[in-house]
Formats: structure tokens, C-alpha cells, sequence
């Protein structure tokens, strides 16, 4: 009668054990699928990928400029922001270049280097492109990207998804993956023995 309980409940904790693993696989490909679907896709598109130093030249905030906004449902809301112009120097080569915050600005407004997120409140919009603007006279001289292969004449201050963001985007699926894998190894490894135990035991009888 113990006999039987005890396997009962193996036999409980491997089908858990196996849900548990089940479960983590699954989860780590949604991830993957999410983060294919989503950071991948920019990462491969940017062409801003080598690294540089920028010198800045000029730095001009025009009058408002308007910003038109889609949220998906059919309607359009349009903003007006003060403009943030950043001229640089590529490289110290004397080329007049434009720099954008990321690749976002630049598909936002190719007018603008730095765009606010949050365009509603006229008065913390003027306040961050204004420290925006002294941050890069401050500076003077900083670190950005371009492309290597001229595609593209601008530059950029940061990447959205850099080769070490995008590792540690595929780091955490990767490890619920292999969790996931190492449990149910696990546990048909312990379901093997089991058998091979049960078998040899008939056979000794």
C-alpha cells in the first residue's frame, strides 16, 4: 500500500515537473517570437552601425513645427514643438552633418534632432528640448553613430537596440529555454529509471 502511494506520487511530481518545463519552453518562444516581431527588425534596418566621434557646431531651436500623430484607431492628432536643430562635425573630417537622438527622430520629423515623447504639455516640451540643447553645449565633443556605407548622411546620438542590448533581449529566453529543456530531460531521464528499475525487479523475482 506505501509502495503504491509513493509511485502515485512520483508519478504526480514527474507531470508537474514536465508541465513546469513545458510551460518555460513555451514561454521562451513567445519571447522569441515577440522579440522577432518587434527588436529584431529595427536592429536589422538601422544602418547606423559604426561607432564615431561627433564635434558640435551649431545648435538651433526653430519655431514651433507641426508633428502629426496616428493612434491606430483612424485618428490623427497633430502637435506643435519647438524644433531642435544639431549640427556636428563627423569624425573631425569638416563635414557638416545632422544628428538625430535615434532612429525614431528621424522617421518622426527628418527636421528635428530631438523629439519629446510626450508632446501634450507645451511647457516640459520646451523645458527638455531646452536642456536637451545645453547638454550638447556642455559637450562638445561625444560619441555617435553613421553609416558606414553613406546611405545615410546623418548620424545618430544612440541606437534603440545596440549589439549588447539585443544580447541581453535573447539572454532571458535563452535561459528559461534551457531550464525549461533541463527539466524535462529530467524527468524522463528519471522516468527511465524507473522503468529499468520496475523491470529489474520483476525479473529478480
Amino acid at each position: 500500500m506505501l509502495g503504491k502511494k509513493l509511485v502515485t506520487s512520483q508519478k504526480r511530481g514527474e507531470t508537474r515537473a514536465l508541465c513546469l518545463g513545458l510551460g518555460m519552453v513555451a514561454c521562451s518562444v513567445m519571447m522569441y517570437f515577440f522579440i522577432g516581431i518587434t527588436i529584431m527588425p529595427s536592429y536589422v534596418n538601422s544602418v547606423w552601425t559604426k561607432e564615431t566621434t561627433c564635434k558640435l557646431l551649431k545648435t538651433n531651436i526653430k519655431d514651433k513645427v507641426q508633428c502629426s500623430f496616428n493612434n491606430g484607431a483612424g485618428d490623427e492628432n497633430i502637435f506643435q514643438y519647438p524644433c531642435l536643430e544639431v549640427l556636428v562635425d563627423l569624425n573631425f573630417s569638416g563635414q557638416e552633418v545632422m544628428l538625430y537622438h535615434n532612429e525614431e527622430t528621424q522617421e518622426r520629423n527628418p527636421k528635428c534632432s530631438y523629439i519629446p515623447r510626450d508632446l501634450k504639455n507645451d511647457k516640459e516640451v520646451k523645458m527638455l528640448i531646452e536642456t536637451a540643447a545645453e547638454n550638447f553645449r556642455k559637450h562638445q565633443t561625444f560619441p555617435c553613430y553613421y553609416d558606414p556605407e553613406r546611405r545615410q548622411t546623418s548620424v545618430i546620438l544612440i541606437r534603440l537596440y545596440p549589439p549588447k542590448g539585443l544580447y541581453f533581449a535573447f539572454l532571458w529566453p535563452s535561459l528559461m529555454l534551457t531550464g525549461g529543456v533541463l527539466i524535462i530531460i529530467m524527468v524522463k531521464v528519471s522516468q527511465y529509471v524507473s522503468v529499468l528499475s520496475a523491470w529489474q525487479y520483476k525479473t529478480n523475482i
